[in-house]
């Protein structure tokens, strides 16, 4: 009996083995970490919309805890992630080829960026045609705890999609 279960494992495992683990948001915080509360504010004085140049010329929102902790145990780890996409890059055919991954809608471009160990950076070679900035997405692939940093934002985390589809409630 236990030879037979044995097998069972042996042959099921390449089954598993490959799924990605699926992270929330709180586990790219390491335990015992402060947890930085967002910022929920928006960026721009709404009033000042008619005024481009005031709108424009309004000073850039600071992040706060641009170098906050990561979880370092998810180097190496592939990975499925939940969030909303803040494009950095569009190619020739209107895919977003690079772009920032946050936790919540609005997060680098109506209000201030979260900290650093809620961004992840993410690369993707086919890249994705973004129609809706408010649609959240899963991104899929593995995960490398390095920093990087945008005109946007500091991020924790980096990213090479090999999947990215729409994130829809069960």
């Amino acid at each position: 009996m236990a030879r037979a279960l044995f097998l069972l494992l042996l042959i099921a495992t390449p089954l598993w083995a490959g799924e990605p683990r699926t992270l929330e948001w709180p586990q790219l915080i390491p335990p015992g970490a402060p947890v930085i509360e967002p910022q929920m504010a928006p960026l721009h004085d709404l009033s000042q919309l008619g005024n481009a140049l005031a709108a424009e010329s309004a000073p850039a929102a600071r992040q706060q805890g641009a170098d906050a902790p990561v979880v370092t145990a998810l180097d190496g780890q592939q990975v499925k992630l939940p969030g909303y996409i803040v494009p950095l890059e569009v190619n020739e055919e209107g895919r977003t080829t690079e772009f920032l991954l946050v936790p919540y809608y609005g997060a680098c471009i109506h209000v201030p960026p979260p900290p650093s160990n809620q961004i992840v950076h993410v690369v993707s070679e086919l890249g994705i045609k973004v129609e809706e900035l408010y649609q959240p997405y899963w991104i899929e692939g593995p995960m490398r705890v390095q920093s990087s940093s945008s005109e946007l934002a500091e991020a924790g985390y980096q990213m090479d999609a090999e999947k990215i589809y729409a994130y829809e409630l069960q």
